[in-house]
């Protein structure tokens, strides 16, 4: 049996592409790569239960580059032909992905573009009017040589012990699984100067509660005094990890979520999503899977009215 060769795997810096490059790395490993993983410490949690090494990556360019030549060293021992061949794939478009491979002497592909492929061993074109998991399914397809259609669901992993993990704290909050809506309300940043963020998004939860509803949110970190602020009357789960995050989105009778990570992770794993979108453009960014109902009605916002209405249907 052939030993399966080492493939160093520059992940995104955002949740949402993380999970979105899933298929694309599945790809890779199903031809005969053994992947190592180099990103953000969330995507531990994260991937926890697909079982891929994730190599933290340092913020400083002097430390990143040494990360990268200890694991070129590391792998290189191991076989002998590690540096006559391609050993990094980029999924980041950034310059500095590539310089750091660069400079640790790594054969490292990615998309071409922004004045950076000089410094890879081969620079692939990026199709435009792509969904992102098709760009990132497509890089993979081209760094292997294959051509092949991106599957219908990600079928995200998510471990028994996370499931565990998620019922106990549902048990502990009185919220009955499979009943309970999940609501994902905060979204960073902006498209084109525009919040992503759903402002009837208050509104809708309060009227959810006062329907009798279960309402549940999981806040990150530097959410947490926003949930408090908006969402008084969720049922608040504070300092998940993302993998018993995946768990609750699972258990979820139903998740209605803002253009953010966990929406993604959602459809990741096989949520019924209801994905209320704004500016965001759904063919590049919708949630992927065939459990995802997008709600968009730009110029505008869906109304609560819409958004209840489609939970009702949910759960009848």
């Amino acid at each position: 049996m052939i030993e399966a060769r080492p493939l160093i795997v520059r992940l995104r810096n955002f949740v949402g592409d993380t999970v979105l490059s899933l298929p694309a790395l599945r790809l890779l490993a199903q031809h005969g790569y053994r992947l190592e993983l180099v990103g953000k410490g969330w995507a531990r949690g994260l991937l926890e239960a697909e079982g891929w090494p994730v190599h933290v990556r340092p913020g400083g360019l002097r430390e990143r580059v040494a990360q990268l030549r200890e694991l070129r060293r590391r792998f290189k021992a191991g076989e002998p032909g590690f540096d006559r061949r391609a050993n990094m794939l980029l999924f980041p478009y950034a310059f500095s992905a590539a310089l750091d491979a660069r400079l640790a002497g790594l054969q490292a592909e990615g998309h071409a573009g922004d004045g950076r492929t000089w410094l890879m061993r081969r620079g692939h074109l990026r199709r435009d009017g792509r969904h992102t998991l098709v760009e990132y399914w497509e890089l993979a397809c081209d760094f292997l040589g294959v051509q092949a259609e991106p599957p219908a669901d990600i079928h995200m992993k998510v471990s028994d012990a996370q499931h565990e993990q998620a019922r106990a704290l549902l048990a502990a909050h009185g919220v009955a699984p499979g009943r309970f809506v999940l609501i994902c309300p905060f979204a960073n940043g902006k498209v084109e100067f525009l919040d992503r963020s759903w402002p009837a998004f208050p509104d809708f939860a309060r009227r959810l509660h006062a329907a009798g509803r279960q309402v549940v949110i999981v806040p990150g970190p530097a959410e947490v005094e926003g949930a408090k602020q908006l969402y008084p009357d969720a049922i608040r789960l504070d300092g998940v990890q993302l993998g018993v995050y995946n768990a609750l989105l699972q258990g979820a009778g139903v998740v209605v979520a803002n253009d953010t990570g966990p929406a993604h992770m959602a459809a990741g794993v096989g949520a019924r999503l209801l994905s209320v979108l704004g500016p965001t453009d759904p063919a590049r960014w919708a949630p992927w899977g065939t459990t995802v109902t997008v709600m968009r009605r730009w110029p505008g916002w869906p109304s609560v009215d819409e958004v209840r209405s489609a939970v009702d249907q949910a759960l009848p």
